[in-house]
């Protein structure tokens, strides 16, 4: 059977960071860490412009060797993309370059998810800005999906809930 990879994509603070895991331990599978939370705790800086293509394609990279992996069964829960990196592109520097736009372009998923903004905004230090960046960041988010095409599922409610509604899409 061929491994399928689950996007799972939203603004920040919406539950994805806890959606993953969850699948990947439901589905005895691995899940593939947002590199960008690594990137801003290790550096204590948020990204700049420059950074945006490295950190994609790092993030690429490591969905890659995750899906190489013996221990990948039937699904790889991807917590964010290349695309989602691209949208914040978008909401910070207005643009988005062409090679972060090709990686972008590469949104070849299964199943994509969008975790919806019915959570609690918390604050995270450097990585999260504030309630009503999330909102822009999920509106960017929808229309970029809308914009490309690909279709997607809005998850809801707590964990259990968001469970049940993946599991209703997967078997």
């Amino acid at each position: 059977m061929t491994l399928q990879r689950i996007a799972i994509l939203g603004a920040e603070s919406t539950g994805k960071s806890t959606l993953a895991p969850a699948l990947a331990a439901r589905y005895d599978t691995l899940w593939v860490p947002e590199y960008l939370r690594e990137f801003v705790e290790t550096r204590q800086r948020v990204p700049h412009e420059e950074d945006q293509f490295g950190i994609a394609r790092t993030q690429r990279a490591r969905e890659d060797a995750m899906a190489a992996s013996s221990d990948a069964r039937r699904f790889l829960f991807c917590d964010t993309t290349p695309l989602m990196t691209a949208v914040y592109s978008r909401i910070y520097w207005g643009r988005v370059p062409p090679e972060l736009l090709a990686l972008e372009a590469e949104h070849d998923y299964a199943l994509t998810l969008v975790a919806g903004l019915d959570l609690p905004w918390v604050p995270d230090g450097l990585q999260r800005e504030s309630e009503a960046v999330r909102q822009q960041v999920h509106e960017c988010l929808l229309a970029v999906l809308r914009e490309r095409g690909i279709p997607f599922t809005l998850v809801e409610g707590d964990l259990p809930r968001r469970m049940r509604q993946v599991e209703a899409l997967l078997g």
